[in-house]
């Protein structure tokens, strides 16, 4: 049975297609790097969204972004340049140049578990060498959105015990937290409140829980609303015109107000408000922050 069952894997490994795949970034390379360096007393290590589309070179279509070639991914640069913007503040700013999957791949949930390997391998370096190579020892928060809160989460489930008491919090934003995802890392610790810290930070935003997309949002048990960091229906104004209330059933932050198109075919229906977890958020986020940093460090001084 053993012999046969090796063969008929060894026949599937053999019907599969052999995809292009782009070099490996370098992450002892500057090029291979978003960097701010504002002498400040903790970091932001900070994984992009997906921000790339299926492409051809030469005849050959690729299903990944260009890692180590950062000049050919102009809309990486750019989501990294916005967040560090946004989100910063005082900190320090790092964000790899990695190999995500495409747009296209996160279509096909076959195609994901098979083609995001690639790209955790290349965040998994990219941290690793942060940590060896730039970080100094400082203080660190973690963050990503959407494919980068995924593996924001794998970072998590890796972390060894001797760099979690460096981590003052992770950012998964736009992405889920499974029940599995906790049992397999207990010792990520959901967050409370508006300064606890060594905590995960989690939440989706639609309007309501049918608009939900499930490859981002299935399955979430980890949340919390982002702009008066509560874990209970404790409703918060946004901007003065939308309310933002989170639902403790289906752990997804209920958005009143909105009246533009949020759709984006054929990945979220109008409704969701997946790519608006930063920019509605953006200044709720960098003051909290900055302030479970400032909790951080005092507590360190202690």
């Amino acid at each position: 049975m053993k012999n046969k069952a090796f063969i008929l894997l060894a026949a599937l490994a053999a019907c599969t297609p052999r995809e292009a795949v782009p070099a490996a970034p370098d992450y002892a390379s500057a090029a291979s790097w978003y960097v701010t360096d504002r002498s400040g007393k903790a970091d932001i290590f900070y994984v992009s969204s997906t921000e790339t589309v299926d492409y051809e070179v030469g005849g050959t279509t690729f299903h990944y972004a260009s890692g180590a070639d950062s000049a050919a991914c102009p809309g990486l640069r750019s989501e990294m340049q916005g967040v560090d913007r946004i989100l910063s503040g005082d900190l320090n700013f790092y964000s790899p140049f990695y190999r995500q999957v495409t747009m296209e791949t996160y279509a096909d949930s076959a195609l994901v578990a098979r083609r995001f390997p690639v790209a955790m391998g290349d965040v998994r370096k990219a941290f690793r060498q942060y940590v060896s190579s730039m970080n100094g020892g400082r203080p660190f928060i973690l963050a990503g959105f959407s494919q980068g809160g995924e593996a924001v989460v794998e970072l998590l489930k890796e972390m060894p015990d001797s760099l979690r008491p460096r981590m003052v919090a992770a950012y998964v934003l736009g992405w889920k937290i499974t029940p599995r995802d906790l049992a397999d890392a207990p010792w990520i610790r959901p967050a409370r409140g508006a300064d606890d810290t060594g905590v995960t930070v989690c939440y989706n935003s639609v309007e309501a829980p049918k608009d939900a997309n499930p490859l981002v949002s299935g399955g979430n048990s980890v949340a919390i609303n982002p702009v008066n960091w509560c874990t209970d229906a404790t409703p918060a104004v946004l901007f003065d015109s939308l309310t933002v209330t989170l639902d403790p059933a289906s752990k997804m932050l209920l958005v009143d107000g909105y009246d533009g198109d949020s759709s984006w075919p054929p990945y979220f229906q109008n409704g969701c408000y997946h790519t608006f977890e930063i920019r509605w958020y953006g200044d709720h986020l960098r003051e909290n922050i900055a302030e479970r940093t400032r909790a951080f460090l005092a507590l360190q001084a202690r």
